[in-house]
């Protein structure tokens, strides 16, 4: 029996606030200020070639959730289009386990990420134990309070201060490269040559530049409460990823010349490189705006994601596939899956904060990053079999959309895996460390919570309870367009 009503508020918001779901969790400022150091200290100087690849893979991965906004508007995102896909569903599970393992590791990047960010602005606190652990929980608790009061606030919330951020950063990096002058290079940009780091490590680096885009489908979650969405949806993507590449590409380039490229090794190495750039060029008003704009773009990216994360979690809870239906309770008094995200947060807080006593929490966010990378790279390639499978089943196939080039973006997807394997055991052999055995560890209990896990799940659905595969995925809000 297919499901046919929804308990998620319809046309609760409009483009502007679908947009700013995905940017929202893209988080350009963020990326500026942390995540890039991760590509910094792997492809140097190219590091701009890795945000640019990355961009590009990302690319042709939302030709997809694009795709398949206009055939299905159903809350599961990425999971209710695999489990929909075929008749049977038997891509809904493992595609359900791949996206939540991203959702989980993921959140490293707010919750240990924002911790490491105020360190470096204030070096001296880290002499105060555990400290970061009080940031860690007051973030997480600001992102359960404000996702418990509904989308419409939140998504007001993360779409005024997204703009300002964008316009921020593109306007800083152009002063930046103006003031370089002289120094502006095309090195960056060389895949090949003397001065290139090399082309595998710019393709490992680009799975975290991957992260730096990651999140503009996301709003493909908010499918049942936004108005029109199988027209505002796709438009939402599309102005998303613009956005971000207007936001990163210039930052990712005016860093690299900014910092110098003959010391580029020195910035990975540095604890606070991104803001050191920007008050070189833009002085103590630069600095103290792009500090505001990061600690902002954590907590928008975090309101972004349990967003996301309760929405497809209550999806998937209402088929009663993984979750119990208890996780999809609705509040009724402001339509908002409160459960999902309050289990979410907690769950992600408790693994960032084992993680962070471990490695510190700026390494960890960076071990768990990289199994969220491959995670992510997982749940795009089964939706892009996904895009193949469903439209031929509903007679919508069409050779170059549907087919050749889902299908170009998944063999991206495995090039950069490859590399990416590549690299983590390279590293872990050749030059044995704590962080790079904990890359090497991370890969292994990725593939196995995805593959193994995927398996186990899928036959026991399939043995024991095959009506829930059968109509996993099946709801598609018939909207008045």
């Amino acid at each position: 029996m297919v499901i046919t009503h929804t308990k998620l508020k319809r046309n609760s918001v409009g483009l502007l606030q679908g947009t700013f779901q995905s940017l929202g969790q893209v988080a350009p400022a963020a990326d500026i200020a942390i995540l890039l150091v991760a590509s910094f200290s792997i492809s140097g100087a190219q590091t701009v070639m890795s945000v640019i690849i990355g961009w590009i893979i990302y690319a042709l991965w939302m030709i997809t959730p694009y795709e398949l906004s206009k055939l299905k508007s159903n809350s599961g995102s990425y999971y209710a289009y695999a489990a929909g896909a075929t008749e049977k569903g038997g891509l809904g599970p493992i595609s359900a386990l791949s996206f939540m393992y991203y959702d989980i590791t993921g959140a490293a990047f707010g919750i240990l990420g924002l911790s490491s960010f105020i360190f470096l602005m204030a070096p001296q606190i880290t002499e105060i134990p555990y400290l970061w652990i009080l940031f860690a929980g007051i973030f997480t608790a600001f992102i359960i309070a404000v996702t418990y009061l509904g989308i419409r606030p939140s998504l007001n919330y993360t779409a005024i201060t997204g703009i300002l951020e964008v316009m921020f950063l593109l306007i800083g990096s152009i002063i930046i490269i103006i003031r370089v002058g002289s120094h502006n290079s095309i090195i960056p940009f060389e895949v090949t040559g003397p001065y290139s780091i090399g082309f595998s490590a710019i393709m490992f680096a680009s799975v975290f530049s991957i992260l730096d885009f990651t999140g503009s489908g996301v709003v493909t979650t908010i499918s049942e409460e936004i108005s029109k969405p199988k027209k505002n949806i796709g438009k939402s993507i599309v102005f998303a990823m613009v956005l971000t590449a207007i936001a990163l590409i210039p930052a990712a380039y005016a860093l690299t010349v900014g910092w110098g490229v003959s010391s580029i090794s020195g910035f990975a190495a540095h604890s606070d490189a991104g803001l050191t750039v920007f008050y070189r060029y833009l002085g103590p008003v630069g600095l103290v705006l792009l500090i505001v704009f990061t600690i902002n773009s954590y907590f928008s990216n975090g309101v972004s994601k349990a967003t996301a994360v309760s929405r497809w979690w209550y999806s998937a809870a209402r088929d009663h596939v993984i979750f119990p239906e208890t996780i999809g309770k609705i509040n009724k008094k402001h339509s908002s899956p409160a459960n999902a995200a309050i289990i979410w947060a907690g769950l992600s807080f408790v693994l960032d904060v084992i993680m962070g006593l471990i490695f510190g929490p700026l390494s960890a966010a960076f071990v768990l990053e990289a199994g969220t990378g491959i995670s992510i790279i997982v749940v795009h390639m089964i939706a892009n079999t996904s895009l193949t499978i469903y439209t031929k089943r509903v007679n919508k196939f069409n050779l170059l959309k549907h087919g050749i080039l889902p299908s170009i973006a998944t063999i991206v997807g495995l090039v950069v895996l490859y590399f990416t394997m590549a690299d983590i055991f390279k590293k872990y052999f050749v030059t044995p460390s704590a962080l790079n055995d904990a890359y090497f560890i991370s890969f292994i209990v990725t593939i196995l919570w995805i593959l193994v896990g995927g398996i186990v799940v899928t036959l026991y659905y399939r043995i024991k309870r095959p009506e829930i595969l059968r109509d996993a995925g099946e709801f598609n809000m018939k909207a008045k367009e």
